[in-house]
């Protein structure tokens, strides 16, 4: 039986960005995901990637640097999936805050009678934080709006007559995913999906681990065992390793709606409530806008996690108090929910609970790491800090390598969008413009491997509805791990948004038609 170096548990954004980073070092690596990769958090994010501008309330400098410095690494890495964004923050001067973060607590001693207002110079003072704590180059700076006369200005209620501009970043967190985890198996990992790992036990100085999916049931050795289960990771320790630890999880659901599109501009919103949360208001999939997140203690499975009808409209009101028109429910198209598996700092509230990651060894016997929190941003820093650590574990020394190393389909210039869009729409004029954007924004200087030769539509194979073809469906099924319908409209794309329950049960029998065409010719 062969031993690998390590074997991770978890097919979301960490778990795929360990097994890229592990196994271009050299490392040998297999993974297995219950379910599809990015299945759970991974794939309910807000799609940013962002500093993190609220936890400088909190004074978490290094954390905020990190994420900031990740941004525009991140952006030359992925220029198809993620791409800069203009964030436009409303503030008026009767605008108050919540009281309990430390920065609340610190203006209440020294400026008592601003009472939980925010200034605008402290506003501001964070902004210009925000601009120089990553050693920002790509990204255009903070600048001061006039809401009367900025078109961002229209949308809002009258009474909000300023705003400040920044920039973050968005990305397509579950193709962020699907991407690690075909670079990591193009470079030699084993990438096992619909893969339950049933049992890991310490045999001397290695881990036996029992697996359960579509090839039944298997059992691999390991020098190293990774639990990248995210909310699953408490499950992980108790129920399959069976270790006792005293470190603790905290689940916290955060649910966000889609909206027909709410205004006109390509701008997002950042909104400040008096409750200690924020949310943003983005356009999303060209038709819609996306508003989110909340922040609440999670119990149950992760995999019951849903946007209740408390924080739709919870989201729905707070969107109001800054909107000229009210949101309301009948305006919401979809919602999702994703659960956080943040470290247990035994911090007061959700809302406060610390978004760093937590790396922690179990070390009595063959290696165990186990990863609690973390956020999308900062995936690839932390993937490089834990190989850093089971490399030490494991007595190599192999240098990290994963900074702006394009992913598939990435191996353009930060600005080239526009060049490969027009250059598809010249050699394929049956494109359509939104077409043609949407394969770049999905797979990059790829997307004329999915086209190959084809003159006309119609030699792309079978449409399935809203510019999904066969072609690029057997694209997805060989080359990104896609398995069933779900994976394909909600996760690899979110085609879901423009297509019908018809269409989308004619790609699950196509998808499972293959599945069966495949499986006999593996038999044979």
């Amino acid at each position: 039986m062969a031993v690998f170096d390590l074997f991770i548990i978890g097919g979301g954004v960490n778990g795929c960005g360990i097994a890229r980073d592990a196994v271009g070092r050299g490392l040998s690596v297999a993974l297995a995901e219950q379910g599809d990769l990015a299945q759970g958090t991974s794939s309910a994010s807000t799609k940013l990637f962002h500093g993190g501008l609220r936890y400088l309330e909190y004074f978490e400098f290094r954390l905020v640097r990190e994420s900031l410095e990740e941004r525009e690494t991140l952006l030359v890495a992925m220029p198809h999936i993620s791409w800069p964004m203009r964030f436009v923050l409303p503030w008026r001067s009767d605008m108050r805050f919540e009281a309990e973060t430390p920065t609340s607590k610190l203006l209440a001693r020294v400026m008592p009678w601003m009472k939980g207002r925010r200034p605008a110079w402290l506003i501001r003072l964070g902004l210009f934080l925000y601009d120089t704590l990553g050693g920002r180059k790509i990204l255009p700076a903070t600048r001061t709006l006039d809401l009367a006369r900025d078109p961002a200005g229209a949308p809002l209620q009258e009474s909000f007559r300023h705003a400040f501009e920044y920039s973050d970043c968005w990305v397509q967190d579950s193709r962020l995913v699907a991407l690690n985890a075909r670079d990591a198996r193009e470079r030699g990992a084993h990438i096992l999906t619909q893969t339950r790992v049933v049992a890991a036990r310490r045999e001397g100085d290695l881990w036996r681990i029992d697996v359960s999916g579509p090839a039944g049931e298997e059992t691999f050795s390991a020098r190293a065992l990774v639990n990248a289960g995210g909310p699953w990771v408490g499950e992980v320790i108790h129920d399959v390793t069976k270790i006792a630890t005293r470190e603790g999880v905290r689940l916290v659901r955060g649910s966000h709606i889609v909206t027909r599109r709410l205004y006109d501009h390509d701008r997002c919103y950042f909104f400040q409530g008096t409750d200690g949360r924020i949310i943003f208001a983005i356009p999303y999939e060209q038709d819609f806008t996306l508003i989110g997140t909340t922040d609440k203690d999670h119990h149950g499975s992760p995999s019951e996690a849903r946007c209740t009808d408390e924080e739709r409209d919870y989201l729905c009101d707070f969107a109001s108090r800054y909107f000229k028109r009210p949101v309301t429910a009948a305006e919401v198209v979809w919602t999702y929910s994703g659960v956080r598996p943040l470290y247990d700092d035994g911090a007061s509230s959700a809302t406060a609970a610390t978004r760093d990651y937590v790396l922690r060894f179990d070390r009595d016997g063959a290696p165990l790491l186990n990863i609690f929190g973390g956020k999308i941003t900062t995936y690839r820093r932390l993937s490089e800090h834990a190989v850093d650590e089971l490399c030490r574990e494991l007595g190599m020394s192999r240098p990290g390598w994963t900074a702006r190393v394009p992913l598939p389909g990435g191996n353009f210039p930060h600005d080239g969008v526009a060049d490969l869009v027009a250059g598809l729409l010249r050699d394929y004029p049956f494109l359509t413009e939104r077409w043609a954007v949407r394969l770049v924004r999905g797979y990059g200087t790829e997307a004329r491997e999915i086209l190959g030769e084809a003159k006309t539509e119609a030699d792309l194979g079978r449409s399935f509805g809203a510019t999904l073809t066969e072609a690029e469906l057997r694209w997805l099924m060989t080359h990104e791990f896609a398995h069933e319908a779900v994976d394909v409209v909600w996760r690899r794309t979110k085609l879901g948004l423009h297509l019908s329950a018809e269409e989308i049960a004619a790609i699950d029998a196509f998808m499972a038609e293959h599945r069966a065409l495949r499986a006999r010719a593996t038999a044979a």
